[in-house]
């Protein structure tokens, strides 16, 4: 497989998504260059812009193991990872899998359950794996969480932990459609009887495990020469030097930050990273990373327009 290969299965990933989602063509961008660097998604915004739908759409068009958990705030651990029951008929305990045990989790409303429930997903989104009883079960290399939350109710949810948050490679931002993509979508899904749904639009899955470990191997032969490195490390630096942030990215944060730009690149169809691919990731990469400063809170900053400062005060590599 070759950049070009990847280039193109991209385009034919977007199209199938395209049969249901009208818009979000950003999302869907970050949504691949998540998948082949092999990191976790946090989609954040209000209801009804099609969060889960759009996962959904975008699990149905890759051929992998499927699971989803529809978080509530009486949910246990056990309820995600599994656990040991004893069967009575063998006089021995047998594993029951939960739904954890997938390729692609789609994680609905996360923010819906404690943050003890949450935790379980902790050693799953760093390692790939799963510990119960003192054993470890392999998840597989290819394993990614895309969670989805609302951040407008606060009554019945639970803020994310910090450890949490940074192992998402992103955090991503949906807004409302356009005026024409919204007069689409109220075209299309107001003349229609049922609820849009990935399966009765006919997405087909365009990439398996294999294809997919095969893109990621692509993804690691792009070029992120020593401009960029520095680069990489002077924006990452930057957030933990700023009087208006309490607490910096941390050096996972670049790390992912890199690996994601060679994705981007490859997506695009060049063997080699531009500063532009950091600019376009920063944000998503960076605003569930670091923490408003009190002060800064007082003078109605936000995180976004902080980082966006720091983008506008670094040098960029020539």
């Amino acid at each position: 497989m070759q950049i070009s290969d990847v280039h193109s299965l991209s385009a034919r990933l977007k199209g199938e998504i395209g049969k249901v989602i009208i818009g979000q063509a950003d999302t869907v961008e970050l949504m691949l260059t998540a998948l082949f660097s092999g990191g976790h998604v946090l989609l954040e915004g209000p209801p009804g812009t099609a969060k889960t739908l759009l996962a959904r759409a975008f699990c149905r068009s890759l051929s992998l193991r499927f699971g989803r958990i529809q978080f509530t705030p009486d949910m246990l651990p056990a309820d995600i990872l599994g656990s040991n029951l004893f069967n009575f008929q063998t006089s021995s305990f047998s594993l029951t899998k939960g739904p954890i045990f997938c390729d692609l989790l789609l994680a609905d409303e996360i923010n819906r359950t404690p943050p003890k429930t949450q935790a379980a997903l902790l050693e799953a989104m760093q390692e790939r794996k799963v510990t119960l009883d003192g054993t470890r079960y392999d998840l597989g290399e290819r394993f990614m969480v895309i969670a989805t939350q609302n951040p407008i109710e606060q009554q019945g949810t639970y803020p994310l932990p910090e450890a949490q948050l940074d192992r998402f490679l992103f955090k991503h931002i949906l807004g409302y459609p356009s005026v024409s993509e919204e007069r689409r979508i109220i075209d299309e899904a107001g003349n229609s009887a049922v609820t849009l749904d990935p399966e009765q639009a006919g997405i087909e899955a365009v990439l398996d495990a294999a294809t997919l470990a095969e893109a990621i191997r692509v993804v690691t032969t792009v070029r992120l020469n020593d401009a960029n490195l520095d680069y990489i490390v002077d924006l990452i630096r930057a957030t933990r030097d700023s009087p208006a942030l309490a607490v910096g990215a941390s050096p996972r944060s670049g790390a992912l930050l890199a690996r994601a730009a060679r994705a981007r690149a490859t997506l695009d169809g060049r063997d080699y990273v531009l500063p532009d691919d950091i600019k376009a990731l920063y944000l998503p990469s960076m605003r569930h990373r670091v923490l408003l400063s009190p002060s800064a809170e007082i003078e109605g900053q936000s995180v976004d327009s902080v980082l966006q400062g720091l983008l506008e005060r670094i040098e960029i590599p020539r």
